[in-house]
């Protein structure tokens, strides 16, 4: 546990671990465990160079300079919630998303680490980030409505814990914030997930919280697929001794196959992928939460379980990470893993959980007084 166990450290271990998780995980993207192993020799356990020397032209990689401490767009889209948290200092709604996020997204310049250039956070984010954009900005979509068409993925939930932050001990609002907030970007399991993983991340900002309440609570709040997908990993990470049985056993995978719609080729998807259906699940969440299971919370595990899955690697460690960093506090983030990523990237990886944390205070000061109003009112209408 952090020194210091209080909001500040826990949203500032919550963004920090999940923007270093995503950076360890970037380099991995995509690609499976036995190519990970082969590309570096072994294990990924810290910072490595990308997986094409000459990233500027390789496909699939071009443009994208991954690897090297590089974050990627799940800390991008991270770092520009807080912002509009900041801006709305209060509890947000898909209507924030079309009035705030998506402007941000078109107008606000950031160091963008992959493309090594100060651009608009448009120009990184993956086609389903885009279609927030286009069906806001330009198609005038209804905000919460907005997220139907769109391949669902976890691009909603790579981004969603500033909103568990906010909702700090208490998932089921954390939930049902986030349900809200991703209408605007995803449909399905997509949202689903979003709605889960803000949910773990305000459970494990309880104190006292364990990686057993946290599982609690994703069974309890997830719906469909989602609930299937977590339950069937879960069980199946159970009995793993190391991350590293887990990922090279496959056991973990083959939990999760029958609930994802991504093949096994994960850069060659068939025509079924990413479809909207009960059935489903997004895989990033639940091997996230197997990580944590299998690494018993402990940040460093959880992560580099993530990183050497492979797959979608970043967000996987990036939401391992997210937790990990929550459940602990600043401190259990490596700090010799934070400064280096942090100078990489040249992002300030600290200030964001400050901020993150003020204005949760503020906006919890806000709920307390307005419940207070709401419980006069009833019993004075309860006495009457």
């Amino acid at each position: 546990m952090s020194s210091d166990t209080g909001l500040t450290s826990r949203a500032v271990g919550c963004l920090l671990g999940a923007a270093v998780g995503d950076a360890l995980g970037g380099a991995t993207e995509g690609w499976s465990p036995a190519q990970i192993r082969e590309r570096w020799g072994g294990w990924v356990e810290g910072i490595v160079p990308p997986y094409f020397p000459d990233w500027r032209t390789a496909r699939p990689i071009a443009p994208y300079h991954k690897g090297d401490g590089h974050i990627t767009d799940d800390t991008l889209m991270t770092h520009l919630m807080v912002d509009v948290y900041d801006q709305a200092r209060s509890h947000l709604t898909a209507y924030d998303v079309a009035e705030r996020l998506v402007p941000l997204m078109l107008g606000k310049q950031v160091w963008i680490p992959e493309l090594e250039t100060e651009a608009l956070p448009l120009q990184r984010v993956f086609l389903a980030e885009k279609y927030i954009a286009l069906r806001l900005h330009w198609g005038h979509a209804d905000p919460r409505e907005a997220g139907v068409g769109n391949a669902v993925n976890c691009g909603a939930a790579m981004y969603i814990a500033p909103v568990g932050i906010v909702n700090a001990a208490d998932p089921d609002a954390a939930y049902a914030e986030a349900l809200d907030v991703t209408g605007a970007h995803q449909s399905s399991y997509g949202r689903e997930a979003a709605g889960v993983m803000a949910a773990c991340v305000a459970e494990a900002a309880r104190p006292g919280a364990t990686v057993d309440d946290v599982i609690a609570v994703a069974l309890r709040l997830a719906k469909d697929g989602t609930r299937a997908a977590i339950d069937a990993v879960v069980e199946a990470a159970s009995g793993a001794r190391h991350w590293t049985d887990a990922v090279e056993s496959g056991q973990l995978r083959k939990a999760m196959r029958p609930h994802d719609t991504v093949g096994e080729d994960y850069r060659d998807q068939g025509l079924g992928a990413r479809r909207p259906s009960r059935l489903h699940s997004i895989e990033e969440l639940p091997i996230a939460l197997a990580m944590l299971v299998i690494s018993g919370g402990n940040w460093r595990d959880a992560v580099l379980g993530g990183v050497n899955y492979g797959r979608d690697s970043d967000s996987i460690a990036s939401m391992a990470g997210a937790i990990a960093g929550t459940l602990g506090g600043r401190d259990v983030v490596p700090a010799d893993l934070s400064d280096a990523v942090a100078e990489a990237s040249r992002t300030d990886l600290v200030t964001p959980g400050v901020r993150l944390a003020e204005v949760t205070t503020e906006i919890r000061s806000a709920d307390r007084k307005q419940r207070d109003a709401v419980d006069a009112a009833f019993r004075g209408l309860a006495e009457e």
